[in-house]
């Protein structure tokens, strides 16, 4: 068996969350624009999906050239088929998660992040598939009394609690 291992380092636009995940047909790229689209009015955002069958192509979609090129760029550097990159900006993975989720071409949702993020892919003599992730940073300790007041404090400041 020839079976190699490599973290690829994901480069994306300061400001923006990018989910990365598994899917398994063309029409991904449309749907995930609608399901975006639809969730969040206001979002900026750019849509890939890199196909594992036919002429093996990076589909596109999206509302903002920026992001979808960032989009292109992090799935060249995967270099794995099937595997979707949606980069945001305006809105929050929170607000569309569920909802690519439950997208019928999606498989799997390996991230969802604004962190640093390396995607660890495995390859092979067939090609390169997504193994996991690492996003963002180990943890440098427990949170305090204060520390959980700002956290729950931040959440009603942003609108996620009341």
């Amino acid at each position: 068996m020839n079976l190699e291992l490599h973290d690829v380092r994901i480069e994306y636009p300061e400001g923006c969350n990018i989910i990365i995940g598994q899917t398994h047909f063309i029409k991904t790229a449309e749907d995930l624009y609608e399901v975006i689209a639809t969730s969040v009015p206001q979002a900026r955002f750019g849509i890939a999906f890199s196909e594992a069958s036919g002429p093996c192509l990076i589909r596109t979609e999206g509302n903002d050239d920026e992001l979808v090129q960032g989009c292109v760029t992090a799935l060249k550097a995967i270099g794995a088929g099937y595997i979707f990159c949606i980069l945001l900006r305006d809105a929050y993975p929170i607000n569309v998660l569920n909802q690519v989720k439950n997208c019928p071409e999606v498989c799997t949702v390996y991230c969802a992040t604004a962190n640093p993020l390396q995607v660890i892919v495995a390859s092979t003599l067939q090609g390169w598939g997504i193994i996991g992730v690492i996003d963002g940073l180990p943890p440098k300790g427990v949170e305090s009394d204060e520390d959980r007041q700002e956290r729950r404090a931040l959440l009603r400041r942003i609108g996620y609690k009341r």
